[in-house]
């Protein structure tokens, strides 16, 4: 049994969802959920990952079905505080070239600040 934590969090027009431990293929639903909810909102995501230990193609994937999505709606999703074990994946795949990926919180803000 697989251990994923997601926090959805609002600020200032920004929604946050936070993502600890490890998604596969079975805890990649509560991924998929958070996602969904938070694209209806239709505002900015930041996927704050920080805490995220252990990603899997099903968990990438979550990520990438709402891209389209999100651009019809004009909306950013910027990625944050991925460990190198995370980041090396998204850059095995060429993710890092679909997805905008930040150090940390406070960066992804600043690219949503520049880009409203």
């Amino acid at each position: 049994m697989t251990m994923v934590d997601i926090k959805h969090i609002v600020e200032e027009k920004i929604q946050i969802i936070e993502v600890s431990g490890d998604v596969d293929a079975s805890s990649s639903i509560h991924l998929d959920n958070a996602m969904s909810k938070a694209v209806e909102q239709k505002t900015n995501i930041i996927a704050d990952l920080s805490g995220l230990s252990y990603i899997s193609s099903a968990g990438l994937g979550v990520f990438m079905s709402y891209l389209q999505e999100m651009e019809n709606n004009n909306q950013q999703l910027i990625l944050c505080g991925l460990n190198e074990k995370v980041l090396e994946v998204f850059q095995i795949l060429g993710l890092d070239q679909l997805l905008i990926i930040k150090d940390n919180k406070e960066e992804a803000r600043l690219q949503l600040d520049a880009t409203v």
